[in-house]
């Protein structure tokens, strides 16, 4: 039973661990004929590279991916894409001290108690190393989605961190490529700076939300109930390491609405139905709108950290534990990429589904 693969027609698998030789993705389904240049897909994974920042881990890695199949002459072949990253900065030794430990906060307990047996080098698969294949596999999404919809644009940021989240009246899409939090306000990004130059030097670490919005979506993606288009990209984001929640357009906030205020007027414009807000976050019945689809998701704190924890070891007894090695002190910041890529991943999918299903035989005004 396969459970590192996702989507329906286009099909992402990953594997490799956080030290082994390499990780990477079998991507199939790319529809062929699609320009695929390495260049364009290391442009995604620079963003999610480690070391770029002294607020994320200083394991330097270059994150290089290699093509080993599936492209001709810059063009997919409609054949599996197989993309390789090698791992060259593992440093195994500080993780030593942890293989008859259980960190507090990670899966080595459930791993080792569901398959006993794990690789206790820096998680091995449950690390958040593997989305380096998921960032690779979304910029052949991406190219795929540029040539079937060319004006369809993701873009992600970081909302909140900690307890300190952005003004909405601050937001600039501008400033997001602008600061190392991919934070859209200027203001907030320096706030946040300070905060985190004191966590990171006292050992601790710090959660984070992120928004993911794309924009030019077709109208038509998704189908009712079991194959909605927000429950894939839920599951999607709920995939990525270390998230602990996930939401579509006001989400949760909507418990806190009334009827009046939640409904999302329709009238006839000069293209087509226009809505007055968006609190169904570009999806209705499991259906994209048209709209601007928004999801959020809640990274919680990386659980390595410097203070000592309680926890026990093979032998059931009580220890306190400190992790050493390098770590992000708020990993949320280099998940703004991985949740991208995951949006373009689960958008093509079904992009592709609702293309062979239904095609143009959509209901006209």
């Amino acid at each position: 039973m396969s459970m590192n693969s996702f989507g329906h027609l286009f099909r992402v698998t990953t594997w490799g661990e956080s030290h082994g030789p390499a990780l990477g993705a079998t991507v199939d389904g790319c529809p062929p004929g699609v320009d695929i240049d390495v260049a364009d897909l290391q442009h995604w994974l620079d963003r999610r590279r480690p070391g770029t920042s002294r607020f994320t881990t200083q394991r330097k890695e270059p994150d290089a991916v290699k093509i080993l199949s599936g492209v001709f002459e810059g063009k997919s072949t409609g054949t599996p894409i197989q993309l390789m990253i090698k791992n060259t900065d593992q440093r195994s030794k500080d993780y030593g001290e942890i293989a008859r430990q259980f960190r507090p906060g990670h899966a080595d307990i459930t791993y080792f108690q569901k398959y006993g047996i794990r690789d206790y080098r820096g998680g091995g698969r449950s690390s958040a190393r593997e989305t380096a294949a998921r960032v690779a596999a979304g910029g052949v999404a991406r190219a795929a989605l540029n040539a079937l919809v060319p004006d369809l644009k993701i873009t992600g940021y970081m909302v909140q961190m900690g307890a300190h989240g952005v003004e909405r009246s601050e937001i600039n899409l501008s400033e997001v490529e602008n600061n190392p939090f991919w934070c859209p306000s200027a203001k907030t990004a320096a706030a946040w700076a300070d905060e985190l130059d004191a966590l990171r030097k006292s050992g601790n670490s710090v959660g984070a939300i992120i928004e993911v919005v794309a924009s030019g979506v077709p109208v038509g993606l998704g189908a009712p109930i079991y194959n909605k288009l927000d429950t894939d990209l839920a599951t999607a984001m709920m995939s990525i390491n270390a998230v602990k929640g996930v939401e579509i357009g006001t989400g949760m906030s909507s418990a806190a609405l009334t009827g009046v205020e939640n409904a999302d007027e329709i009238t006839m414009g000069p293209d087509g139905p226009e809505y007055s807000s968006n609190n169904a976050g570009g999806i209705l019945g499991g259906i994209s709108t048209g709209q601007d689809v928004i999801v959020r998701f809640a990274v919680k704190p990386t659980s390595s950290i410097l203070t000592p924890r309680k926890t026990i070891n093979l032998d059931g007894e009580s220890v306190d534990l400190i992790t050493k090695g390098r770590h992000d002190p708020c990993v949320g910041i280099r998940a703004v990429p991985v949740g991208e890529a995951m949006m373009a991943c689960t958008l093509l999918d079904h992009l592709l589904l609702h293309r062979g299903q239904v095609g143009d035989a959509g209901g006209k005004f």
